[in-house]
């Protein structure tokens, strides 16, 4: 399929400062043993290789076989046990995915990925990959738009109906994201090089999460699951709370009190398991299945693949060393991929203000393959990637600037944290201020022509009216939702989330559906203060593009908003 790609331009055709450049990267990473021999992460002081200075190190080392067997027995007897007990067999779904993945984990510390992998391919081949590439390149795409429609289809009248909702709303949802793909393609930057297989990967991947949660009972309870575990952890940060405010304060949860506490805790969490190793693991290993399945760069599909957990701008980080040798396509759906998601640092946040946590979680992920498909279509990739062929996680630290343990990137981490949520909440109050100044404006030049509320809000929700429309809300409530997608693209989703929950404490809430729809829609970075921070960041790791990156950044924030918006389409066909 590669050799009937759109042309790329070839190793020879790059100038001599590029391949120097891709030199210097690629100097900087080294191929990880006995793993994938595509998977690259970077050459750290942290690595095994360094001899271990600490007593405890050298112990781990020595005994590691014997520490991680036991870990992986324990584990094992605690899911025999989990199983066997009435009080914890309800939940045996997760608590199986949970306990085996860990042991498996530890099993393939000591087994080659050949056990498993050799196996499959000699199955795979001969059965599945030559049959499918023997059919003509215009044959396969055939096949995968017809199981495209197919399961689109069948996502929106082959289930029964929910909460009111006609078969009339699913088909609006499905000429929505007709509608969509129609606008994508005409706006694109150039049309004759999309690539039809990652579109048709990303939009199906999508589908079949939105109906993994939305309609098996597994899926659905994998997702709570990881809601609930993410809800219950940030509670934690209460008690942190408690220690400053009385608990009649913490029980009201407010905003000052309560979020930005889980966020400054999430945050100095996060930085300590990137000192362990763990983020770093996660996020290596899911950026692969991107790369695999749809065929991106190596950088695209770290980045793809971490937004939903660290953030906008953190994510870009990951790739530090190769942002600046980026094609303007990679930055595209860098920058598309960071506004079409949330970041688990402002979960809690979300979570605080009564969103359903499943609705976030679920959002964000089926942005992932989103964001790639859509920014593809917007701009295709015309060059040659640095980072095509291989997956790379590098973070850009120095010796000097790694934390010495993992206590010290715990108390690192809180200082960010602390950075964050001031950030955070300066942006939120001078933004509501800003908003409201423009909308005292407006009001006061409205009455001038007889209009009583003319606000920001209502002129942008006008403009959203077709778009709000085309992701299903019943007609009676589409105007308030399409406010509350203004609000999120003029101000921010803080905000926007905050009108939602008071929308629905209101006299006149919205219906299941409308509030599903648009806690779904809001769920994503794309907003005007976003897109200075991404302008911002990119940047700076970048100098050199400085000019793509300012000339594309509106396209993606576009691309990330509507983004969400196909997604919460999606889940309308289902309610």
């Amino acid at each position: 399929m590669a050799s009937e790609q759109p042309a790329l331009v070839t190793a020879v055709e790059k100038s001599e400062p590029l391949k120097r450049q891709s030199s210097r990267a690629s100097s900087k990473i080294e191929k990880v043993p006995s793993n994938d021999p595509e998977v690259f992460v970077q050459n750290t002081p942290n690595d095994e290789d360094e001899e271990p200075k600490g007593l405890w190190s050298r112990i781990y080392r020595r005994y590691r076989p014997f520490i991680l067997a036991f870990v992986a027995l324990v584990i094992l007897g605690w899911w025999i046990s989990a199983t066997v007990l009435k009080a914890t067999r309800h939940r045996w779904i997760v608590q199986t995915l949970f306990a085996w993945a860990f042991i498996l984990i530890i099993a393939f510390r000591f087994i080659p990925n050949t056990v498993v992998t050799r196996p499959v391919e000699a199955v795979w081949v001969p059965l599945v990959e030559k049959p499918w590439y023997a059919i003509p390149y215009r044959g396969r795409l055939a096949v995968g738009w017809l199981c495209l429609l197919g399961i689109v289809f069948g996502t929106a009248f082959g289930f029964p109906l929910e909460n009111g909702s006609t078969y009339g709303d699913r088909a609006i949802n499905v000429l929505g994201l007709f509608v969509f793909q129609v606008l994508f393609y005409l706006t694109s930057a150039h049309r004759s090089h999309v690539p039809w297989p990652t579109i048709i990967v990303g939009l199906f991947l999508q589908q079949v999460i939105a109906l993994f949660v939305l309609k098996t009972g597994a899926g659905f309870s994998i997702f709570s699951w990881i809601a609930t575990l993410a809800a219950d952890f940030l509670e934690q940060a209460n008690a942190g709370s408690g220690f400053f405010f009385d608990p009649e304060t913490t029980a009201k949860h407010w905003f000052f009190v309560n979020t930005l506490g889980s966020i400054i805790f999430f945050i100095a969490f996060v930085q300590m398991m990137y000192y362990l190793g763990v983020m770093q693991w996660v996020i290596k290993h899911f950026a692969w299945l991107f790369f695999k399945i749809m065929n991106v760069s190596g950088a695209e599909a770290v980045v793809a693949a971490a937004s939903p957990w660290i953030g906008q701008g953190e994510s870009a980080c990951l790739v530090r060393p190769y942002v600046d040798l980026m094609t303007e396509s990679e930055i595209h759906l860098t920058m598309t991929s960071g506004f079409s998601t949330i970041a688990g640092s402002v979960l809690g946040a979300y979570i605080g203000l009564g969103v359903p946590a499943e609705n976030l979680v679920t959002s964000s992920v089926m942005s992932i393959p989103a964001s790639m498909a859509i920014s593809k279509m917007r701009f295709p990739e015309l060059d040659e990637p640095v980072t095509r062929g291989h997956v790379t996680v590098d973070r850009g630290e120095s010796k000097e600037k790694r934390p010495a343990n993992a206590l010290h990137a715990f108390s690192q981490g809180a200082v960010f944290g602390l950075i964050v949520a001031g950030q955070i909440l300066t942006n939120v109050l001078t933004v509501i201020a800003l908003v409201a100044t423009i909308n005292g404006l407006l009001t006061w030049i409205g009455k001038g022509f007889g209009i009583a509320e003319l606000t920001l809000q209502l002129i942008i929700g006008y403009i959203f009216y077709p778009l709000t429309f085309l992701i299903g809300v019943p007609r009676k409530e589409i105007l308030p939702v399409a406010r509350l997608l203004a609000t999120k693209l003029v101000a921010n989703e803080f905000v926007a989330y905050l009108d939602l929950q008071s929308l629905m404490a209101s006299e006149n809430p919205l219906s299941h559906r409308a509030y599903t729809i648009a806690s779904y829609g809001l769920c994503g970075f794309a907003n005007l203060g976003s897109l200075g921070i991404q302008i911002g960041v990119l940047g700076a790791l970048a100098p050199s593009k400085s000019k793509v990156i300012a000339r594309i950044a509106i396209s993606a924030m576009i691309c990330g908003f509507l983004s969400t918006l196909q997604a919460a389409g999606i889940v309308g066909m289902l309610l």
